[in-house]
């Protein structure tokens, strides 16, 4: 494994929050994509997400996961996607990075 470091100055431009699934739905053109649509705080956004062959869509919604908020959107497969999930993975398994206790959505992540 190669680790590319990354400088402070450029990590501190991240922003990570909380965001609860509010619809989920599997991406029409993919079939490892899920198009969420989350609230963060007092927004709502979409982010599509290549979990599906680990997370049947209906079983995401009212999660709350951790996203970086303010990645450059991108259209993935024709759909728009505002931000990226974070999820944990070795081999085969993956894992939602999920908060440990209940806070609200739009929590910043520190």
């Amino acid at each position: 494994m190669t680790t590319t470091f990354v400088p402070f100055e450029e990590f501190k431009k991240l922003e990570f929050r909380i965001a609860e699934i509010i619809a989920a739905s599997a991406h029409p053109n993919a079939d490892k994509l899920v198009v969420l649509k989350l609230r963060v705080g007092d927004r709502e956004k979409q982010i599509v997400a290549g979990i599906r062959l680990h997370y049947p869509p209906e079983t995401l919604v009212g999660k709350k996961i951790v996203i970086v908020d303010n990645l450059e959107p991108a259209v993935i497969r024709g759909e728009s996607s505002e931000g990226m999930l974070l999820a944990a993975s070795e081999g085969e398994a993956l894992t939602l990075v999920v908060p440990e206790k209940d806070i609200p959505s739009g929590a910043k992540v520190k």
